[in-house]
């Protein structure tokens, strides 16, 4: 990339500067198992455009993907430049002891401290795309037939809810939580049929540990009674129909861990503000989803909570903006990608300062005397006109 010219100061005068961007050297990306190519591809193209050499670690959760993954990167690029090391935790852990130049980790929170943990042997910089709750908060005075297709869309036309932004849970009012479970019914009817389970646009879970997961937060007490649609479950298929629970507590399995799945739970406020409140005591989720058509209270989700982004009025669909960088805050990750924001991740900004022999200013060495002091005072801080007024005994 072109280096980026940019403002100098009176400081510096005469002089130019720029910002030149310059690869960081050989880089790991650890990349995920639900969206195997996409979030593989994706930061590749990133570290290779801003010159990088990269070793890509596919999961080992997705063995098909993972291997042609190796073999179409073997045979396209260049071997030098772009390797592919299939392998499960034995391998990981192999090359996390090598030092890199920069490690891209996308997956869960738990793996993601050990990856720090890992680079800050060698002082390594990380981006770490973990996940967490992702919250949707449903206003009254909307459009709920649109709003509850974009849920269905951002939940279950995504990967059956196994996306890092997937909507995890809802909150809305005691009053409106039926008008919303009844829509959210309908539109599922329309999208999956009477038999959801037997339908081909319904994704099945990834595998058997991960359906006895789900099946665990289906099945905890204190939830099992809350289903408001769906529950159903074919073990053989790994398929679970969109469940939808109401009014779950907040204590519950399904409340505390991250679902990473196509069980949706609502929980209930009097008020939808207070809603702001429970997303705020958790950790910091990696997206945030609020339908409403009051300003207000868009002003006031955009200021109050904190999260990896934002979407009013959709779920999920930030992902398709190029010119916004993804990445979470705090226990949803760390660092930002896509668009320019990868080449950015996988660069190096080097700042460069151009000077030539004139305007050597006599003030900038000693002695010191009181003129010259405040002359440079004005210099570095003030600008031409405090310049001005120290020249002209203004001040």
């Amino acid at each position: 990339m072109a280096p980026e010219k940019v403002r100098t100061s009176l400081a510096t005068f005469p002089s130019s500067a720029e910002i030149v961007s310059e690869p960081l050297g050989v880089v790991l990306v650890i990349s995920a198992w639900n969206y195997p190519f996409l979030l593989s591809l994706d930061p590749v193209i990133g570290a290779i455009a801003a010159g990088n050499a990269v070793v890509l670690k596919p999961s080992e959760i997705a063995p098909a993907s993972s291997s042609l993954l190796a073999k179409l990167l073997g045979e396209y690029m260049d071997n030098s430049s772009v390797r592919v090391v299939e392998g499960a935790v034995d391998e990981t852990s192999a090359l996390l002891q090598q030092k890199w130049d920069k490690i891209f980790y996308t997956g869960n929170g738990r793996v993601g401290r050990i990856v720090m943990a890992a680079a800050v042997k060698h002082l390594t910089p990380v981006v770490l795309e973990l996940g967490g709750k992702s919250p949707v908060v449903v206003d009254s005075n909307i459009n709920l037939e649109v709003a509850a297709r974009r849920i269905i869309a951002g939940k279950w036309c995504c990967n059956s809810g196994q996306a890092c932004v997937s909507p995890d849970y809802i909150i809305t009012t005691k009053d409106y939580a039926p008008k919303l479970v009844d829509a959210l019914k309908s539109e599922l009817d329309k999208f999956y049929g009477k038999n959801p389970l037997e339908s081909k646009d319904l994704s099945r879970i990834v595998n058997s540990n991960h359906f006895a997961r789900l099946t665990k937060l289906l099945d905890d007490d204190k939830v099992s009674g809350k289903i408001a649609c769906g529950g159903e479950k074919d073990e053989n298929k790994l398929r679970i129909a969109p469940t939808v629970l109401l009014d779950v507590p907040r204590d519950s399995l399904i409340m505390t861990d991250e679902i990473f799945g196509p069980l949706l739970p609502i929980i209930t406020v009097d008020k939808v503000e207070e809603s702001f409140d429970i997303i705020n005591s958790g950790p910091k989720p990696l997206a945030a989803y609020l339908f409403t058509n009051k300003k207000a209270l868009k002003e006031k989700f955009v200021a109050t909570i904190s999260a990896g982004g934002l979407v009013i009025n959709d779920t999920t669909l930030h992902l398709a903006v190029h010119t916004l960088p993804f990445g979470g805050i705090g226990d949803s990750g760390v660092g930002a990608y896509h668009g320019k924001f990868s080449f950015d991740a996988f660069s190096h900004k080097k700042a460069v300062l151009y000077r030539s022999f004139i305007g050597d200013a006599s003030v900038r060495y000693p002695p010191y005397t009181n003129t010259s002091s405040r002359l440079l005072k004005a210099i570095l801080g003030e600008g031409i006109l405090g310049v001005i007024r120290v020249v002209f005994g203004w001040s």
